[in-house]
């Protein structure tokens, strides 16, 4: 097995001879890669994360993959002493460089031979998760961060509570929404038969590998409140809400949006439908066939409620 070089010279494994061929056997037999991190170009995968990532995850990504190539040699010891949130981050930061740099088959082999997992979130983990994630607080959350922030944020904050969409798909969304309708092509994504933003028609902004957003079913007055409205940035409802001694929490309002949709008649796949979730079961992926239609009216039936609530 061996590895295809790219253009740039980033990479070698061994001598400039065996230039990587040797991590093709080495990690046949288990062993670690013998990556020269000095000779990765990090201002090309830089460039190459922030076109895969979302801007706000692609940071991330690069700064742990700057700060643990090292890792990619196998050695794995100072992973096992982070949280189980930092250890997976990092992992996915190493898979990403493993992957740009050719060597992701390799790496992959060797953290199987070493037996590194991505860590699970446990029972009790969960249950600490559903204690400190209060109902009641985020809609005093809610409530406060609304009152701060400007006209246009005002309509994104209610856009992202009943579309359900994560954050930086909310914004993505509310951006596109006015973008098009500039362009006299918002039809190229608001289905108005069925009252749907088709997410799934822009796949460089929705489809990103585990996390897509497909379908929003979003009331038409609402659109044309966005389409008339100005962009928005994460940045200034960062700054304004922190200015205003208001923590950031826009993405519980993904999790609201769900428990309360189940709790107002939808089941857990159609829910998991709008959020962007396929699940692996067969019977979802080769039976379940929602009428789309009926489905919008129940979506928003619910939302009516929703809404109540958050005023």
């Amino acid at each position: 097995m061996y590895f295809t070089a790219r253009k740039t010279k980033r990479l070698y494994i061994g001598n400039q001879a065996e230039y990587f061929s040797r991590a093709g056997s080495l990690a046949r037999l288990g062993h670690p890669l013998d990556v020269d991190v000095s000779l990765i170009d990090w201002n090309d995968f830089r460039a190459w994360i922030f076109k895969k990532y979302a801007k706000s995850h692609a940071p991330t990504i690069y700064c742990y993959a700057k700060k643990y190539a090292f890792m990619l040699n196998g050695n794995f010891k100072e992973l096992e002493t982070f949280s189980g949130s930092k250890k997976n981050t990092v992992l996915k930061a190493l898979i990403a460089l493993s992957k740009f740099l050719g060597v992701y088959e390799g790496f992959k082999a060797a953290l199987s031979s070493y037996g590194v997992k991505f860590a699970r979130t446990d029972s009790f983990d969960a249950f600490l998760r559903i204690i400190k994630n209060s109902s009641d607080d985020l809609l005093e959350w809610y409530s406060k961060a609304y009152a701060v922030v400007r006209d246009n944020e005002k309509l994104f904050l209610r856009f992202a509570l009943i579309s359900g969409l994560r954050k930086s798909e909310a914004i993505n969304s509310f951006n596109l929404i006015i973008s098009l309708a500039k362009k006299n092509d918002l039809k190229s994504y608001f289905n108005e038969d069925l009252s749907c933003l088709e997410h799934f028609r822009f796949k460089q902004f929705f489809l990103r590998g585990k996390k897509n957003a497909y379908i929003t079913f979003i009331p038409e007055e609402m659109v044309n409140e966005i389409a008339n409205s100005e962009p928005i940035t994460y940045e200034a409802i960062r700054k304004r809400l922190l200015k205003n001694g208001l923590k950031l929490r826009i993405n519980e309002l993904r999790d609201y949006f769900a428990t309360f949709m189940v709790k107002h008649g939808l089941i857990r796949e159609e829910v998991d439908l709008l959020q962007g979730r396929i699940p692996p079961s067969l019977f979802v992926r080769s039976y379940w066939s929602p009428s789309f239609k009926e489905l919008r009216e129940r979506v928003f039936k619910a939302l009516e409620k929703l809404e109540e609530v958050m005023l």
